[in-house]
């Protein structure tokens, strides 16, 4: 049994999509916390079954059998909770119960001293996946596509996209990286421990995304500098929390460090083909 979890979200849906091309649907299994959202799937005949981070119980029950587990990342943090307690109880019943590999998504800023909150907390798990005893994987996700949209969104409208000094990211779409995780959860490859970086072929900051926009659009689209207490005051200003704010702050710091800038060829090995660019993520998202 293929075990995905996160399989209701944006990366999770993705990998099940490219999971059954690659197996049969019995050889597959669904841990959600909401099952009704998933009906459609039971129907072709994968498992599905309740399974919460903050759940132990209800992991075992979700995971029997499994021979790979993919532990799609907890956002926990977004709400205020704690991911790093749903990630040790996790990888905790994932041992208890003889998992044969767990597969993490985590990301290309992963180090203990990143910036970017989100990376210090993939840092962490990578660090108890190695003492688990397991046999695992850890995703090196380059920095999703879809994030420089949704972080970007009103600037696009606008014509301004605007914030602090940046840096170069290597820009990578949820569909080319749900098809790698999907050939490696079902064992096509094998890669044990922290992948390379799987990331685009380009890298691009804020001044590259106005200009390619500009160009996708025909709209004028520039670029703005204002400082991170300017940032931070327009943020507040438009009630974002605290927590948000701290981490659109270390994005930018790890976007300056070069946390984000590590374009690597294994994601386009492994593909057979090169990743999707950003132009072409502009245009289809008709911004």
């Amino acid at each position: 049994m293929l075990v995905v979890t996160g399989a209701t979200g944006q990366l999770g849906r993705k990998v099940l999509d490219h999971l059954r091309m690659l197996v049969p649907s019995d050889r597959i299994g669904i841990s959600t916390r909401d099952p009704s959202q998933v009906a459609d799937l039971a129907a072709t005949g994968i498992r599905v079954r309740r399974g919460s981070y903050d759940d132990a119980d209800s992991l075992r029950h979700a995971w029997e059998g499994a021979e790979r587990v993919l532990l799609v990342s907890s956002n926990a943090a977004a709400s205020g909770g704690d991911p790093l307690t749903q990630h040790r109880k996790a990888i905790d019943v994932a041992r208890e119960i003889g998992v044969g590999r767990l597969l993490y998504t985590s990301q290309i800023s992963a180090s203990p001293t990143s910036h970017f909150p989100p990376g210090r907390d993939h840092s962490a798990t990578e660090a108890m996946l190695a003492q688990s005893g397991l046999a695992w994987t850890a995703l090196r996700h380059g920095f999703y596509a879809s994030s420089a949209l949704g972080m970007n969104a009103h600037g696009f409208a606008q014509g301004t996209l605007t914030g602090p000094e940046d840096g170069k990211v290597a820009w990578t779409t949820h569909v080319d990286l749900a098809e790698i995780d999907a050939r490696l959860l079902a064992g096509e490859h094998t890669i044990d421990g922290v992948t390379p970086p799987l990331t685009g072929n380009e890298t691009l900051d804020l001044a590259d995304l106005a200009r390619l926009a500009s160009e996708v659009t025909g709209r004028t689209i520039v670029r703005e500098l204002v400082s991170e207490e300017e940032m931070k005051l327009s943020a507040r200003q438009n009630g974002v929390p605290d927590a948000a704010i701290a981490v659109m702050l270390g994005y930018f710091r790890a976007a300056c460090a070069g946390e984000f800038d590590r374009p690597d060829p294994t994601l386009a090995r492994l593909l057979g083909r090169h990743p999707v660019p950003m132009r072409t993520v502009l245009a289809k998202a008709s911004i």
